[in-house]
């Protein structure tokens, strides 16, 4: 059995982040640890939110865990709020010793053209340091923007300019980059790069107009799960794709979206 490390907040309400991935992750299958970045209160969506910082806590626990021996085949990370916790996963990374270890990074900072509530120019530069580390980075094409400071005011990339998006990603620092809601030439589409091919690929999708908190997330375990269990990066995205697109149009008509989709539900299931 696989085992992940994931690093993300943990929300009291909404099925997002951790609430989200640990679900998932151990219905694949995967041994599943989980240190939180923070305590948040709620979804961001809602517009009102407290957030509880747990650096403090995350330093102390991965000493502990250093000094217990513990050792894992991915780290996976989500959303951070401060340097040093960037300085904190470096060390848990560090202290895996082992050349198969899945560093995974979502840089979590915002959508749609702008970054979510409370994210800062801060956050921006914490998830450029961490993105060095990455073996498979997840961002949005919002988040690609903003790592990359380019193409911000588009709707939608030529191939060429798609391809030089995805170098400048790859000039952060990590080794393979799939890059979600994308437009390229007007299609829809998630773009990438396999560093284990040496090339890109590009996977076209229907846009469905409506946001659920939480889908990204859904979307990186999948990815991650079927990484871990030897699927290739092509086929883990594609398959992570379907599965969002499956739920979004299942829960088309909730009233309720900030609350995220019935993840036990989905996985009771077999959908997940």
């Amino acid at each position: 059995m696989k085992k992940i490390c994931c690093v993300n907040d943990m929300p009291g309400v909404g099925k997002i982040a951790l609430s989200a991935m640990i679900p998932i992750l151990s219905a694949k299958g995967i041994d599943v640890a989980s240190l939180p970045t923070a305590l948040v209160s709620n979804t961001l969506d809602f517009g009102k939110f407290d957030i509880l910082d747990t650096t403090d806590y995350m330093e102390k626990t991965v000493d502990i865990w250093h000094d217990l021996g513990f050792r894992f085949d991915c780290i996976s990370t989500g959303f951070m709020v401060s340097p040093k916790q960037i300085n904190i996963v470096e060390r848990l990374i560090n202290n895996q010793d082992t050349d198969n270890l899945l560093v995974v990074v979502d840089p979590i900072m915002g959508d749609e053209g702008k970054l979510y509530n409370g994210m800062t120019d801060n956050n921006v530069a914490i998830m450029r340091k961490l993105s060095s580390h990455a073996d498979i980075l997840i961002p949005n094409f919002t988040e690609a923007c903003f790592l990359t400071n380019r193409f911000y005011s588009r709707d939608t990339l030529s191939q060429d300019e798609a391809d030089k998006l995805i170098e400048r990603v790859r000039q952060l620092g990590g080794k393979s980059v799939v890059i979600t809601s994308t437009s390229v030439n007007g299609e829809n589409c998630v773009i990438g790069y396999d560093h284990t091919k040496d090339e890109n690929f590009k996977i076209g999708f229907e846009l469905i107009d409506v946001r659920f908190p939480g889908t990204g997330d859904i979307f990186s375990a999948v990815l991650v799960s079927d990484v871990l269990n030897g699927e290739s990066l092509y086929d883990a995205t594609k398959h992570a794709m379907e599965t969002v697109r499956i739920i979004i149009i299942d829960n088309l008509d909730k009233k309720e979206k900030f609350f995220g989709v019935d993840i036990e539900r989905y996985i009771s299931e077999g959908k997940l």
